[in-house]
């Protein structure tokens, strides 16, 4: 389907930029764009999202321990 939409000049310097550094159209790029827009926003699995973000972390030890102490830290407030 096609669309006409407009785009400010600067936003399709930036476009153009990434498509010719990419080696694809501009099509190609606002296709990409729109796709993974509407995954980031239709996606309810913020459990997956989320998932990992500490896993390197060395300063917290025991997960469990982490968090029982900073609902306590909460608890005093």
């Amino acid at each position: 389907m096609r669309t006409l939409v407009d785009i400010p000049d600067r936003d399709i310097k930036q476009l153009d930029e990434l498509a010719a550094a990419a080696k694809r159209s501009r099509a190609a790029e606002i296709r990409e764009a729109i796709r993974l827009h509407l995954e980031r926003k239709t996606s309810n699995d913020w459990i997956h999202r989320g998932a990992g973000y500490w896993k390197d972390r060395k300063d917290i030890g025991d997960p469990v321990e982490y968090q029982r102490a900073a609902r306590a830290d909460r608890s005093t407030c």
